[in-house]
């Protein structure tokens, strides 16, 4: 408690109230003095809250007086001996003390009676706001903060848009009249003999693309909006590790999709000064780290609550071959005959890049070195641009997307073996049109555009694409001869039964039952393409007592599996008639 001030204090003449103010050297106490008196020190405990109770002196006649407040712990000491009157400017009014109910100033009232928050490490109270500044302030961007190792939503963006899979625009190379005759494959009256048929069926939102054998149904993709996360398989990501986990030998990366993807330890694609200093067995968590930035390209699009699938060894399909970046992986597909894949490495050993990986599709039967060659360079001048884009990109970035579902489809599958291509959307069909033009001139003239105005009938309904549809949603599938096939998904894997259903056979029950699984292994072959049935599958065939009949109806299923183009693995019949077996799953089927 401050003592109060004697009635002959001298008070030199001011507008304004002096403020009276003696400190000791080490500025550990504050008080105030008069002339006649000595100073006054006003001790605290050490570690106590001081200032907060301090008070300016009360006048003779009982009414308050202004003084000013120093929060500063570094003034210079000052005498006790007289006042000194400090006349400041870097000293800030406090109002007059309420005694009438209202102050004089109610802004510099509000900025002190609303003091800034405590922070942590204070030993007094926090001092009063500073007043507002008179210049406009800078707007700076707020910072987003989440959790380390939390579910990355990632707000990174690469100073470029992503590279986008070339489809075409360039000129067709020219070719001599036997290899035109060639690429086009079968002819009668000047019209394409092919077993297949492809239908492209455009509608808001979404675009159908079917896939008929004959008049049969055998593939149908669905195309989603570009912008839905679940749809990026085949796209690449510069990513972030967000966690590694030793016991599950995988690692969570943010890739900018609701979910983070994993990356699993035989998925990484090792350096070679790695490789030298922890040997080729090295653990993931010695290869990468948290808040390591890795490039990585999907695998396999998220399903239900599992994220997408990584890898590190990047690819780029073309039309006929499909580039390997910094790697020495150097092959040709098996589905081609022995002669042509004679021909097809010899062309390769002269266009294939130093740096780089090529391996040559099954779409490259036929084609010259000059296609091969411009469809090499293309995919280079591709890896080029994502490199590029990596490099001045923050993660998580996307780099490279895939075109879209009608194009991927047909870069993937279209060949001679198809006798037309039918689009209803006419922008579609010229994007197409000319794609075609680029990749394979020969069959450019088997694109053609279906007006369903003036058809009277729209596309699909034209091929009973939608009636075979409608079937492909049921669990029970019928066979030609009265058996039957139930289809049932579980989370773990797909179990088909086989029944004989309303087939009873002519001759024997044995033979009966050879018949109905020979033609149940042809329509589960179908049904798994029209359906996209991927991951563990288990068969549950009808007991047949001869071993020969076992062998011959595994040879028939796997001779059907041998047109799917998705990878599949059969194992032999069991004991109990059960075939396991396996197929790649892309999507969620």
């Amino acid at each position: 408690m401050s003592e109060p001030i004697p009635s002959d204090a001298v008070v030199p003449p001011s507008p304004e109230p002096p403020t009276e103010v003696t400190a000791s050297a080490d500025g550990a106490a504050d008080g105030l003095a008069t002339p006649s008196s000595s100073a006054v020190r006003k001790k605290r405990r050490r570690g106590s809250r001081g200032g907060s109770n301090r008070r300016p002196a009360a006048s003779a006649d009982g009414d308050a007086t202004e003084a000013d407040y120093d929060d500063d712990d570094d003034d210079d000491a000052v005498e006790a001996a007289e006042p000194v009157v400090i006349d400041d400017d870097r000293q800030r009014e406090l109002p007059v003390r309420i005694s009438e109910g209202r102050p004089r100033d109610p802004e510099v009232a509000e900025r002190v009676l609303v003091p800034r928050k405590p922070q942590i490490g204070d030993s007094m109270p926090a001092p009063a706001r500073p007043p507002a500044a008179t210049q406009p302030p800078v707007e700076t961007p707020a910072r987003r903060r989440r959790r380390r190792g939390g579910r990355g939503r990632g707000t990174g963006k690469g100073s470029g848009q992503p590279v986008t899979a070339d489809v075409g625009g360039a000129a067709p190379v020219d070719l001599d009249e036997e290899t035109v005759a060639r690429q086009r494959g079968r002819e009668r009256k000047g019209r394409p003999i092919g077993r297949y048929l492809m239908c492209v069926h455009v509608r808001p939102g979404a675009t159908q693309i079917a896939v008929l054998e004959g008049r049969s149904l055998i593939e149908h993709y669905v195309s989603k909006p570009a912008d839905d996360p679940t749809q990026i398989h085949g796209n690449i990501y510069l990513g972030r590790v967000q966690n590694v986990l030793p016991g599950m030998e995988a690692a969570f990366v943010d890739i900018g999709t609701p979910k983070n993807a994993v990356l699993y330890r035989g998925d990484l694609q090792y350096d070679q000064e790695d490789i030298v200093e922890r040997g080729a067995n090295a653990r993931i968590e010695q290869i990468l780290k948290p808040r390591q930035t890795i490039l990585c390209q999907v695998t396999k699009n998220p399903i239900g609550a599992k994220g997408a699938r990584l890898t590190q060894e990047v690819s780029l399909p073309g039309r006929s071959v499909v580039l390997i970046p910094n790697s020495s992986t150097y092959g040709i597909s098996k589905r081609l005959h022995d002669d042509e894949r004679k021909r097809l490495r010899g062309i390769l050993d002269r266009v294939k890049p130093a740096q780089h990986g090529v391996i040559v599709r099954t779409a490259a039967e036929g084609i010259t070195t000059d296609e091969i060659e411009r469809d090499v360079i293309r995919l280079v001048n591709q890896w080029e641009q994502i490199e590029s884009l990596a490099k001045r990109s923050a993660a998580p970035a996307l780099l490279y997307t895939e075109p879209s579902m009608a194009v991927r489809v047909i870069r993937e599958e279209f060949n001679r073996e198809y006798r037309g291509v039918i689009i209803d959307e006419p922008v579609l069909f010229e994007a197409v049109k000319d794609y075609v033009a680029s990749i394979s001139p020969a069959l450019a003239d088997r694109v053609e555009y279906y007006d369903a105005e003036a058809e009277g009938l729209p596309l699909f309904e034209r091929h009973h694409v939608h009636e075979q549809l409608h079937k492909a949603l049921d669990r029970k599938v019928w066979l030609p001869s009265g058996g039957s096939l139930i289809i049932e998904h579980t989370e773990a894997l797909t179990v088909i039964d086989v029944n004989t259903g309303k087939n009873v056979g002519t001759s024997s029950l044995e033979e009966t039952v050879f018949r109905n699984n020979l033609e149940a292994a042809d329509e589960i072959a179908r049904q798994l393409r029209l359906r996209d049935i991927g991951g563990i599958i288990v068969i549950d065939f009808i007991d047949m007592e001869i071993r020969e009949n076992r062998h011959a109806v595994v040879a028939g299923f796997r001779d059907a599996l041998a047109r799917d183009k998705t990878r599949t693995q059969v194992f032999d019949i069991s004991d109990l008639g059960l075939i396991e077996m396996t197929r790649k799953r892309i999507g969620e089927g």
